[in-house]
């Protein structure tokens, strides 16, 4: 028989009974079953430390009836240390939460650094390039590991984080002067980068028409040429257009735009190069104000 508390003993052998595993009933189980135990009381919220309970006021009499006021069967709230102080880095140093990070997936839970507790007591022993939460970690110890006052514990590691972002800072910028100095040409920033885009896309607005030109007469096989000597004839709504078809008198249409042929030469041009002649349009093409008749 599996493990149960005492108010469900007399339950668990009924259901082994009923499937068999118990082949008699046990001496007191009918004693039970007349008698059942009393149920537990629901379960009381387990007691919490010092370190988690909120800060207490001053008055002991106030604390003992505000808690006997409250449901006892409500969690208590937990307060950490870690998260007072992380809130005050960040109000204090709000762009700290845009430094690029490095999010790598699937990697293992970090080892415990081994200078820690009361061996821990500057800043610079876990590296002089140092973290948000490197500081935040630094100051909890230095109050729970050296008992100094949580005020005191976040200025010194607040005072410490930044004289190591300040040394950073001017390593870097001399690094880079010294290696402009002897000549060395770094690549384009991310910012460089993003404006040469945003120039390329802008000229290829201002060439987008003559693609459009170009492959809507490539798509145009066929154009009627016409000419456009003197005033333009009357708008006459079809009407000449019917008359002459009637007549049996329609237009011929010749090709523009041919298709290009690959000669020994080379690729032949899709539009010529001399322009057609009078007499070539006479033969060739049709002019809609002017059509030629028919060869009977």
């Amino acid at each position: 028989m599996s493990r149960r508390i005492a108010s469900q003993v007399h339950k668990q052998a009924s259901r082994l009974l009923r499937e068999g595993y118990l082949k008699k009933e046990p001496a007191w189980y009918q004693a039970v079953l007349s008698y059942p135990p009393l149920p537990l009381p629901p379960k009381a919220p387990p007691a919490r430390s010092q370190y988690d309970l909120p800060p207490t006021p001053s008055s002991p009499a106030s604390f003992t009836k505000s808690i006997s006021q409250k449901a006892r069967n409500r969690p208590a709230p937990v307060h950490y240390a870690e998260d007072t102080i992380r809130r005050q880095f960040f109000r204090d140093h709000p762009f700290e939460a845009f430094r690029a990070t490095t999010l790598v997936e699937g990697a293992g839970i970090q080892e415990e650094h081994p200078i820690q507790g009361k061996e821990w007591t500057r800043l610079i022993q876990r590296g002089r390039n140092p973290m948000p939460e490197d500081a935040v970690r630094f100051a909890v110890n230095l109050h729970f590991s050296h008992g100094q006052p949580l005020t005191k514990a976040y200025l010194s590691a607040v005072s410490q984080f930044r004289s190591l972002r300040s040394e950073q800072q001017f390593a870097s910028k001399f690094a880079l002067l010294e290696a402009q100095h002897y000549g060395i040409e770094f690549g384009p920033s991310q910012v460089e980068i993003a404006f040469r885009k945003e120039e390329e896309a802008l000229d290829s607005w201002a060439k987008s028409d003559e693609i459009n030109a170009g492959e809507n007469a490539a798509r145009k096989r066929w154009k009627a040429i016409v000419e456009r000597e003197g005033p333009p004839a009357p708008w006459t709504r079809g009407q000449d257009y019917v008359r002459l078809w009637q007549k049996g008198i329609r237009p011929t249409y010749a090709p523009l735009l041919t298709e290009r042929k690959i000669t020994p030469a080379g690729l032949t041009s899709a539009i010529p190069k001399t322009p057609y002649t009078k007499a070539e349009l006479a033969t060739k093409t049709a002019d809609y104000l002017r059509v030629i008749p028919r060869s009977p």
